[in-house]
């Protein structure tokens, strides 16, 4: 099973608009965004009634308004998350410093954004996954990740122009 990973969007529509493309055209089963949408009309890109793609996202520290985004995402929750998609736990929030010991004790996969840097590293068994950042403010390299479950690998696609 595959699923497209991505994170801190930070309002950033056309470099969003590829990244959602790409999973669709790749049919992905599900999309984690790990947080820093930022507005809600950016938000509306990966709403449900945008996708038919199951869609887990948690707020980002940049998300100040968080009652819109909760209107266009209703399943955004503040973190961390935790979903079990083809027998792996998948445990998500903005920033790795946010989770607990016994949050990462359970997990197969730890997405994280917030440092806009690329992480793709086994860890005591376990992958640790920030797909970097789909805006490309920081480094110039609008990324998102595919991530496969079967394997618990990871690649990071670039979705420039």
């Amino acid at each position: 099973m595959k699923v497209g990973v991505i994170s801190d969007t930070h309002d950033r529509l056309p470099s969003f608009r590829r990244a959602m493309a790409l999973f669709r055209r790749l049919d992905v089963a599900a999309i984690f965004h790990a947080g820093d949408f930022i507005a809600p009309f950016a938000a509306k890109l990966i709403a449900p009634n945008a996708l038919s793609i199951p869609v887990h996202c948690v707020y980002g520290n940049n998300d100040g308004e968080r009652k819109g985004l909760k209107q266009i995402l209703p399943q955004v929750v503040d973190g961390p998350l935790t979903v079990i998609l083809d027998g792996k736990t998948i445990v998500m929030h903005h920033w790795i410093e946010w989770l607990k010991p016994q949050d990462i004790a359970k997990a197969h996969v730890i997405i994280t954004g917030h440092t806009h840097e690329i992480v793709q590293q086994q860890q005591n068994g376990k992958l640790l996954l920030n797909p970097g950042e789909c805006c490309g403010w920081l480094t110039d390299r609008c990324t998102v990740a595919l991530l496969d479950l079967d394997t618990l690998q990871s690649e990071i696609v670039e979705v420039h122009e």
